[in-house]
């Protein structure tokens, strides 16, 4: 494993993790959905990635709104309300014994199980099936520190008539591609342009740079609408930091001062590389800066 933004500690206690289907608990071996369901046969559904602090769900608000946004966009009817699946998120939470921190959830939910192996919602046959995998995951200690090395790919985030990259869907076969082409390349995530040229994304994290004490991203028109993305920019508004929302080209990259990128599992990580030009060799003044007012940020949204 490399040492990438979704590097984590293996833990053995994840050999007999309790998973929720449907609102029952399974222990790991025996959590199984049908080969008919609606996200195996297709990619159709949507999902969230959440982390436990402080023994609560951070941004769970957040997260729940964007799920259910999701849903809706596809016509998808979740089935339950966002406080009956808020409950069996703590219930799976309890059954595992998971308090405190180093715990992180897939939650999916797909269309459901389909009569034939066919596109058209018409043939699903069940509600929608809901999975909750919680597992004990920590990235590594370095993750914060360590500097990653991205690489930009061939392959773009596509226009939204084509698939709208704020959709955060099961399909995920683009960024699969970006990062087998990152990971050939010996870097640790792609670096994905959007169809003008202009950066976009990672693979599985957003990206930022800073230039002259002022932070720089995408201008969010082909990228998820991350969580911790808008929190990082919510909090260096707030510090008084110049955010700039905006296209940037591979040049403004290349001549950077720093650079880092932010996700659900990890958070802030720094970027010393992008396709070999060096942004910088240690964390940076910037990137360290954010990292603490984002750790505030958690342990006030997960305080008691």
């Amino acid at each position: 494993m490399g040492k990438g933004t979704h590097s984590y500690v293996a833990d053995s206690r994840n050999d007999s993790v309790i998973i929720d289907v449907n609102g029952e608990h399974f222990p790991r071996a025996e959590a199984k959905i049908s080969v008919f369901d609606s996200g195996f046969m297709l990619g159709d559904g949507v999902w969230e990635g959440l982390r436990i602090h402080n023994g609560r769900i951070a941004f769970l608000d957040q997260h729940l709104k964007r799920l259910y946004r999701g849903a809706k966009a596809i016509a998808m009817d979740i089935g339950i309300s966002p406080e009956q699946l808020t409950k069996r998120l703590y219930n799976v939470l309890e059954a595992n014994a998971m308090k405190g921190d180093g715990v992180h959830i897939r939650l999916m939910v797909t269309r459901g199980i389909r009569s034939t192996p066919y596109q058209d919602p018409r043939v699903v046959i069940s509600p929608a099936t809901i999975v909750i995998i919680p597992e004990w995951k920590d990235p590594i200690p370095e993750t914060a520190t360590n500097m990653l090395n991205l690489f930009t790919v061939h392959v773009r985030r596509g226009y939204p008539d084509v698939q709208d990259p704020k959709l955060n869907s099961h399909s995920k076969l683009n960024c699969i591609t970006a990062c087998i082409q990152a990971t050939q390349a010996g870097a640790d995530e792609a670096l994905m342009l959007d169809p003008h040229g202009f950066v976009a994304t990672c693979n599985s994290t957003h990206f930022f740079i800073v230039k002259d004490g002022e932070v720089w991203t995408s201008s969010g028109d082909f990228c998820l609408d991350g969580i911790t993305r808008g929190n990082v920019i919510d909090i260096a508004l707030a510090a008084g930091i110049t955010v700039c929302e905006r296209n940037f080209s591979l040049i403004d990259v290349y001549g950077a001062d720093e650079a880092f990128t932010t996700g659900t599992f990890a958070g802030l990580a720094p970027v010393g590389t992008v396709d070999g030009r060096q942004i910088g060799t240690a964390r940076g003044p910037m990137v360290e800066r954010l990292q603490t007012l984002y750790l505030d940020r958690l342990h006030a949204d997960t305080a008691a």
